[in-house]
């Protein structure tokens, strides 16, 4: 009888976490249910990362890195938030620390994505999703897009986590608030200042938008 899969609200009456039975089977050691998370996350995780660093490679191996984090930590893992938002917070503290390492020296590896991950540890094989959207999309916006993330691309890792997660990902104040660790009133004033730096940004590079 499953006690996990059937729950829709846990005791605060908030909806329950849609990866919880496969948190639960992880938890016991079955690894075909983390390999069953990594599906479910990793093209988030990646924008995510990609986002933050502005690097597809970077961010393959930012994912790569964060799914053997969680991996490796999720029989400490006690539900007091969303999988989801654990492992966002474990992306972005992995982006964050892959931008110290580029700013503070000149910071670039060849990364091989086709590499299976985990193959010698038992940690489930990390898959990145293609990167490349349709060609007329591609096209059609390539500027703007690339302009943005120059934007984006220029604000503290600070402002540009809350944006990334905010207006990129769409996720709510709270899930913000918990993945980052900030109170919400944090993540609205530094999203106040991210986007009024991207908008000026952004109207500088292309005009008005």
């Amino acid at each position: 009888m499953s006690h996990v899969s059937h729950r829709e609200d846990d005791k605060n009456g908030i909806p329950k976490d849609a990866d919880a039975a496969f948190v639960s089977r992880c938890q016991k050691g079955e690894t075909a249910a983390f390999e069953e998370l990594v599906e479910r996350h990793q093209k988030k995780m990646i924008n995510i990362a990609y986002r933050m660093t502005g690097s597809y490679d970077d961010a393959c191996e930012i994912v790569q890195e964060s799914f053997l984090s969680a991996y490796r930590a999720i029989k400490k893992f006690r539900g007091d938030a969303k999988f989801s938002t654990w492992l966002t917070g474990i992306t972005v503290n992995q982006a964050k620390n892959r931008l110290k390492q580029m700013q503070s020296r000149s910071y670039h590896e060849i990364v091989s994505i086709d590499d299976p991950a985990g193959s010698e540890s038992g940690v489930p094989a990390f898959d990145p999703p293609d990167p490349d959207p349709p060609a007329l999309e591609q096209l059609e916006k390539k500027e703007v897009r690339i302009k943005l993330q120059e934007c984006v691309g220029a604000l503290d890792s600070e402002y540009r986590e809350v944006l990334v997660l905010r207006d990129i990902e769409g996720l709510p104040y709270d899930e913000i608030g918990a993945a980052l660790n900030i109170p919400d009133g944090t993540v609205k004033s530094r999203l106040f200042r991210a986007r009024g730096f991207v908008k000026d940004c952004l109207k500088k590079a292309l005009g008005e938008i």
